[in-house]
């Protein structure tokens, strides 16, 4: 049996991604209390329930701190039933989960007793640590909308099932903040920025001008050839450790040219050894 947990702060999507699973075959259940997890997982493997091989469950904060602080116990308990489990931890920035709450006039589930919206995010964010720390996939949903994070649950989730480790590569740009939910982040604003050149400043790493301009780079060379060789040598170690998914973030200045060239290369370079495990991520181009 697989089982995928869906955790993360209110306001980061989990319903979300919980809908895109059922899409997905899965058997889901929102809201369910940390406490009674091993016994649902014990249920559903019973021989009278043999249609939910795959189940996905909603966890949050309201199971409570005693709870989410056994969620290590909890997870070693239910491996030991033989169960393939994952876990996926949503998350956002503050400023975000603020809008979202405002736009959608929802309730924070911890604003009961007039604690403030702000105060119940950060204790939000303290209970569910542990399950954070925890996590096979941890996606930053700030700059992501619904039908961007239903697709890229979906795609993660099948390459897993289905072709071994899933590896994300994308770029991004510092200027506007580096992302959370990465492996590895490396930086290449070191090397030389079409920004600079008037005819490609408003083109991207994806157009052939740009691709040429950064060709004639030696250094540009060097720089693909280096993260080409580090995740060749480290990606199967990952694999030995029987995880199924790994985000490697490139990032430049804007997240448009140098970034953009960088991740498309080494996407295609590991599709080529990889085949579809490997999808690409372009955040400040969405």
């Amino acid at each position: 049996m697989k089982l995928i947990i869906v955790s993360g702060l209110s306001g980061s999507g989990r319903t979300v991604a919980l809908h895109a699973l059922e899409d997905a075959g899965y058997y889901c259940i929102d809201n369910l209390h940390l406490g009674l997890l091993t016994a649902v997982v014990a249920q559903l493997r019973s021989p009278r329930l043999t249609l939910y091989d795959e189940a996905a469950v909603g966890i949050d904060a309201r199971s409570g701190i005693e709870e989410l602080d056994r969620f290590d116990t909890i997870v070693e308990e239910i491996r030991a039933m033989g169960v393939d489990l994952q876990v996926i931890f949503l998350q956002a920035e503050e400023e975000t989960l603020l809008r979202r709450f405002s736009e959608t006039r929802r309730r924070h589930p911890l604003t009961r007793d007039g604690v403030p919206l702000w105060e119940a995010i950060h204790l939000e964010r303290k209970l569910l640590s542990n399950i954070a720390n925890h996590a096979d996939l941890a996606i930053d949903t700030t700059r992501t909308n619904v039908h961007q994070l239903s697709q890229t649950i979906r795609e993660r989730v099948e390459q897993a099932a289905d072709r071994g480790i899933s590896l994300l590569i994308q770029s991004f740009g510092f200027k506007h903040g580096a992302p959370v939910d990465s492996d590895f982040v490396f930086d290449v604003r070191c090397l030389p920025n079409p920004h600079w050149e008037p005819l490609l400043r408003g083109l991207t790493g994806r157009d052939e001008e740009v691709a040429r301009f950064l060709d004639n780079h030696p250094m540009v060379e060097e720089m693909f050839a280096s993260l080409r060789d580090f995740l060749t040598t480290w990606i199967p170690r990952f694999e030995g450790e029987n995880r199924s998914y790994l985000t490697v973030s490139i990032g430049c200045t804007g997240g448009q040219h140098r970034s953009v060239y960088l991740a498309e290369r080494l996407a295609e370079h590991f599709r080529g050894l990889r085949g579809e495990a490997v999808s690409t991520r372009h955040r400040e181009l969405s």
